[in-house]
Formats: C-alpha cells, sequence, structure tokens
C-alpha cells in the first residue's frame, strides 16, 4: 500500500504535473527574485533558495503538489538582520530556522492548526497580501513618469492577456509582461531600474556554503529571535496552504511531515546560499490549477527554475524593476481575500473581530506570527463567552418541601464557574439538595472547585446533598481533584470557620 501511495505521488499524473511545475517555474523566476529584493539580498540567494527548497520538499514534504519556495512572508522578516548584519548572518538564522521547524515537526506542533479558526487564517492571508503591496512602494517613490507607465502597462497585460484567444489560457501572463515590458524597455532604452542593478544573478549551480559568521552564544543571541519568527511564520503559512491544497483536491496530508519537511529544505537552502522559505499559497494553487497533484509537479518547479536562471541569467538582468511590481502586486490582488470584506455584513461580530484584528496586528508589527497569536486567543476568548452562555440550570421543590432538585445543562469551565455557583439558593431551609448532572459536563480544576463550594455551602446549612447523573470523564477528574466527598478534607474546610 505505501509503495502504491508513493507510485501514485511520483508517477500518477505525469503529463499534468510536467506541465504544471513548468508553468510554476516561469512564474517563481520573478518572484524569486522579488522576495530577495524585499529582503535585501542579490537575487541570486531568492533563486538558490527557491530551487532548494522546491526539490527537497519534493521528496520528504506531507503535502503532495505544494509549492515551496523564498516567499515575501519571510522576506519581510528578514530586512532588518540583513541591513544590520549582512548576508551571512541571514544564512546562519535560516539555518537555525530549519532545526527549530524540524524540533516542530517531531513534538507534533503541526496539529496546532487546528485551533486555527477560518477568520485568523482569513486575516492572515489578508495581512500578507497587504504588506506584499506595502513592499513594493519604494519601487513606485520618487521615479520617473516611465515606471508608472510600465506598472499600469503591466497590470494591463496579466489581467487581459488571458482574454486573448487560443494563446490567452496556455501562457502564463505574468511571464507575458515580464518579456513584453523587458524588451519594450531594451528597445525604447529607457533609464530605469532593473533586476540587473539589484545585484548579480547567478551563473553557476550552486555549491556547499557554511554560513562564515563566529559559532557563539552572541551569534546565537543574535539570529535566535529572527529564527524563531521565520520558524514559526514559516509552519503556519506553510500549513495552511496545506489545509486549502487538502480543499481543493478533496485528500489528506501529513501536516507533521510537512513542518519536518520544510525544516530539512531550508537547512539545505542555507547550506547553498539561499534564504529560509516557505510554502506559497499563491504558486500552490496554480499548480493544482493547471493539473499538479503529486509530487513530480514540485520537482519539477525547483529543477525548470535552477536551470533556467543558470542558463539564462544574462537576459533575466534586463528585467525592469517595474514589470516585477506589476507582478508583485498582481500577486497582492490574487492573494486578498475580498470576499471577507463583503462577509462583514453577514458574518458574526466575533468572527469579525478576530480577522480585523489579526490583519491589524500583522500590517502593524510586520510579524504574521504577532496576528495569527492575536487571532487565535481572541477566538478562544470569544468561543469559551458563547459556551458558558449555554450553561442553565433548572430547579425543582418536591411536594412536601424537603428536598430541592438542581438539573445542570451544559458545560462547566473556568468561565462559566461562577455563573454555575450562583444559580444555587444556598439560604433555602430543605432536607436534602439533589444536583443531577445527567446534561453537564465537568472540564477543568475551575469547574471541580465550583462544585465543591455548591456542596461544603449546602452541606454547611445541614442539608444532605446527592450527586447524580455524572458523566465518566466529568467523575475522573472530579474524583481526582474533588473535596467535597472527602471527609478529611471538608472538615479542614469547615473547621477554619
Amino acid at each position: 500500500m505505501l509503495l502504491l501511495s508513493k507510485k501514485q505521488d511520483w508517477l500518477g499524473n505525469i503529463r499534468g504535473d510536467v506541465l504544471a511545475g513548468t508553468v510554476v517555474a516561469l512564474a517563481l523566476i520573478p518572484e524569486a527574485i522579488a522576495f530577495s529584493i524585499i529582503a535585501g539580498v542579490d537575487p541570486k540567494v531568492g533563486l538558490y533558495a527557491s530551487f532548494c527548497i522546491a526539490f527537497i520538499t519534493a521528496f520528504i514534504g506531507g503535502r503532495p503538489g505544494m509549492i515551496s519556495a523564498a516567499t515575501g512572508a519571510m522576506a519581510l522578516l528578514m530586512v532588518t538582520l540583513v541591513k544590520d548584519y549582512g548576508l551571512q548572518y541571514l544564512l546562519a538564522a535560516s539555518l537555525l530556522t530549519g532545526v527549530l521547524q524540524i524540533i516542530s515537526g517531531y513534538i507534533k506542533l503541526g496539529s496546532l492548526m487546528s485551533f486555527i479558526s477560518r477568520s485568523v487564517v482569513t486575516g492572515f492571508v489578508n495581512a500578507l497580501a497587504i504588506l506584499i503591496f506595502m513592499a513594493q512602494l519604494p519601487e513606485l517613490t520618487n521615479v520617473t513618469w516611465h515606471v508608472y507607465a510600465m506598472t499600469a502597462s503591466g497590470l494591463g497585460i496579466i489581467y487581459l492577456f488571458p482574454y486573448v484567444p487560443v494563446i490567452g489560457k496556455s501562457i502564463p501572463s505574468p511571464l507575458v509582461c515580464i518579456i513584453g515590458l523587458t524588451l519594450v524597455s531594451i528597445y525604447l532604452g529607457l533609464d530605469i531600474r532593473t533586476v540587473g542593478d539589484m545585484g548579480d544573478l547567478p551563473d553557476t549551480l550552486p555549491i556547499f556554503l557554511w554560513p562564515e559568521v563566529p559559532l557563539n552564544f552572541e551569534t546565537l543571541r543574535i539570529i535566535f529571535p529572527y529564527a524563531a519568527a521565520m520558524a514559526v511564520v514559516g509552519l503556519l503559512e506553510s500549513l495552511m496552504t496545506a489545509t486549502i491544497i487538502d480543499d481543493l483536491t478533496d485528500t489528506s496530508s501529513d501536516k507533521n511531515r510537512e513542518c519536518k519537511g520544510q525544516g530539512w529544505a531550508n537547512i539545505g537552502a542555507s547550506l547553498l546560499g539561499g534564504m529560509a522559505g516557505c510554502a506559497m499559497i499563491g504558486q500552490s494553487v496554480i499548480n493544482i490549477k493547471s493539473g499538479g497533484r503529486g509530487r513530480l509537479s514540485t520537482l519539477v518547479a525547483g529543477v525548470f527554475l535552477l536551470i533556467m536562471v543558470v542558463f539564462l541569467n544574462e537576459w533575466l538582468s534586463y528585467i525592469p524593476m517595474a514589470a516585477l511590481v506589476s507582478v508583485m502586486i498582481m500577486v497582492s490582488i490574487g492573494t486578498f481575500s475580498w470576499g471577507s470584506i463583503i462577509n462583514l455584513k453577514s458574518h458574526p461580530l466575533s468572527a469579525n473581530i478576530v480577522m480585523i484584528s489579526t490583519v491589524t496586528v500583522v500590517v502593524w508589527t510586520h510579524n504574521l506570527a504577532y496576528g495569527v497569536f492575536v487571532g487565535v486567543l481572541l477566538g478562544s476568548l470569544f468561543f469559551a463567552n458563547k459556551i458558558a452562555h449555554f450553561m442553565y440550570i433548572e430547579s425543582s421543590l418536591n411536594d412536601d418541601n424537603s428536598t430541592r432538585r438542581y438539573i445542570i445543562h451544559g458545560q462547566v469551565f473556568f468561565n462559566s464557574a461562577t455563573k454555575f455557583t450562583s444559580e444555587f439558593d444556598f439560604k433555602e431551609v430543605v432536607e436534602k439538595v439533589i444536583i443531577d448532572l445527567t446534561h453537564a459536563h465537568f472540564w477543568d480544576l475551575s469547574a471541580v472547585d465550583a462544585l465543591d463550594k455548591v456542596v461544603i455551602k449546602f452541606k454547611r446549612e445541614g442539608a444532605d446533598v446527592e450527586l447524580i447523573g455524572l458523566n465518566e470523564a466529568s467523575a475522573t477528574i472530579i474524583d481526582r481533584f474533588g473535596i467535597h466527598d472527602k471527609p478529611e478534607e471538608i472538615e479542614k474546610v469547615m473547621g477554619g470557620h
């Protein structure tokens, strides 16, 4: 069964995977260069990284058909490190990022994706789109009108070319944009910035390169905050992308294996002179839409990318920056979830607050991890508050007014514990109190403590208390941590008053 699964991953869709991988490789070139420039490093750093990460995740990643490479989310986290300490420290941080991600995979942090709500994912995607757009603004500031004209023309080509009969659907419009604007720029001799002005493009295959940094605690102190942030953001984007591809293909993936795969890929990238990366939402969707389903599509994308940049590097240096800005604006527009704005009217207020808070924190801090943390925290608080409202208590008195029966409905936990204790009338004079827990569940120590208080207060008033209907899980936690049925513990409490 395992061999059959592996054969299906590699050979089950050869034609579709090869064609899709080729399309993705063509689209990866401008993005890898653009993300390198965002991070403040030579284009070859992003290109080598994209090849290496795609190549390694094709073999050991947990999600067949998903594209991983250098990304804008990771590049944005590298800017300060590169500016203050240089490329070698970035390579060291990328290597440490991989180590942290491998550890995350072994301790099964991939399972934590179940705690991230759809509102947080939407906020994450929207914030990423905004940050990518903001990263293009320096290229559009204090420039000549030619740059604005080229950028507008590029966007026109990207969005209108798909409507051209026959070839419109078969050739990626971003590629047409880049080639077209490059030819126009060369023909007219425009004096505008090109990729060649940003740094040297690779003309050789990547070689093994150990980061030239001191191996001491001072280096660790410098790179660890960046590595930790990149590890978290990289895993968040990779796991969210894997979830999206799961939905698109109606298949499942191994999230913990993906954590380890991303880690090994980033280690490999750093040792070949590349920067850390992660899964790409846009490129992964392009791959799936183009017919890619297996690991072969990811492998083809990485290998074809390297072949093009090594043997066509001279041509790549002529690409005007305005063309890349057009492509990145397209990526930003395509990444943003425009439906989320329309859904603000129909979605619950709590979901909207979570989404908007995630976007706000990410854009304010430029750190996707902070935004996701705030979103998950707010989502958990809203959920706890909502569940607490569903707990209520019914009560009835028997015919001779000697026994009061309380029937508990709902979930008793830290947020509903106070409400639970307030529903009982401890001053009522009755001989016996029956607390029916058939329709209730006790979740934590706060719930157990609340039950102890109720029982002990009734006993203090002279009533006999009987608990009935406890389910097995509730009974287990109450027996272990409760004191209301332990005479010696009750004596301590009662003796203190």
